[in-house]
């Protein structure tokens, strides 16, 4: 995780557009672990949101970034 974050600090915005992407998969696999082990179903819906909303936003910033910068 630490190098994903790291990552999305340096580099091209290509290169941190995908860093992010790694984060917040690995934060989505993290959550999901959590919530299995101190055995809180509800966190499971943190989750999902997280990785619902990550692709979209993703993609928001990248036609950002294109139009624009």
């Amino acid at each position: 995780m630490f190098i994903a974050l790291w990552a999305a600090g340096h580099g091209t915005l290509a290169h941190r557009l995908v860093a992010v992407e790694l984060a917040s998969s690995f934060a989505v696999l993290l959550l999901i672990a959590l919530s299995f082990a101190f055995d809180q179903a509800s966190s499971i819906d943190l989750a999902l949101t997280l990785a619902l909303l990550t692709l979209p936003g993703t993609l928001l910033l990248a036609v950002f970034a294109e139009r624009w910068l």
